[in-house]
């Protein structure tokens, strides 16, 4: 017997427990499918696509089924995925018979095992926008539950959002970092040169850059490298 559908609190739930800290994007996307499956009745397999600039690409799917259906919508430059992603609307298809607005790619998907679909747009951000694809095996069984999808749909953009802005700050925070390291060194550096030649801060900093002008290095290198020899002290 097929598994009876999660209600939308259970998967609300299940999407509240992904862990920012611990998840990267893809499997945030895997989370959102199988939920999406799991929770909107008649459903068969479920995609997340992606589209950055220009290239759309499926991030994540339950089946082979949807990363077919996906890829041949990017083949055409066209398809329900596409046009949710990038109007941010939600796209019927109750029944690939009967589709006239991509025929081509419906007759291909109903060949394939595929009788309906619904796309969701899912707005992550001004560089990236995306769509929740849910494919049937029979015609008009997403008619009734486009309310439900579409605020699955909306609490999963929350934590596409929610993950992306926290590799973004961390990605940050990282930079930050090694921009400390980067100008304690390179203080480090100054001090030696101004302790050698008896000269001022400016002085050695002008110093240090020349060398990293003349060698070709980075700056934080040339000092990291005076550093290291002075740590070490005169040879013998």
């Amino acid at each position: 017997m097929p598994q009876a559908p999660l209600d939308l609190a259970e998967a609300l739930i299940r999407l509240g427990r992904i862990k920012h800290d611990e998840a990267d994007l893809d499997v945030v996307l895997s989370n959102i499918a199988s939920v999406a499956k799991e929770t909107i009745p008649g459903t068969a397999e479920v995609s997340v696509t992606l589209i950055q600039g220009s290239e759309a690409y499926t991030a994540a799917h339950t089946g082979d089924l949807a990363l077919k259906l996906d890829e041949w919508q990017y083949e055409q430059g066209r398809g329900p995925c596409l046009d949710a992603a990038t109007t941010g609307t939600a796209m019927l298809v109750p029944d690939m018979t009967a589709e006239s607005r991509w025929p081509e790619w419906a007759a291909r998907a109903y060949a394939a095992g595929a009788a309906s679909s619904l796309s969701i747009g899912l707005p992550i951000q001004e560089a990236m926008v995306g769509a929740l694809n849910i494919y049937g095996s029979a015609p008009r069984v997403f008619d009734r539950v486009i309310d439900l999808a579409q605020t699955l749909a909306a609490h999963a953009a929350i934590a596409l959002a929610n993950v992306q802005l926290y590799e973004s700050t961390a990605t940050l925070a990282q930079q930050m970092q090694a921009a400390m390291q980067s100008r304690a060194v390179i203080e480090q550096a100054k001090g030696i040169i101004m302790g050698q030649r008896r000269c001022t801060a400016d002085e050695a900093f002008a110093i240090l850059a020349r060398v990293s002008q003349d060698s070709n290095r980075k700056l934080r290198e040339v000092a990291e490298s005076l550093v290291e020899r002075a740590s070490k002290g005169p040879r013998e």
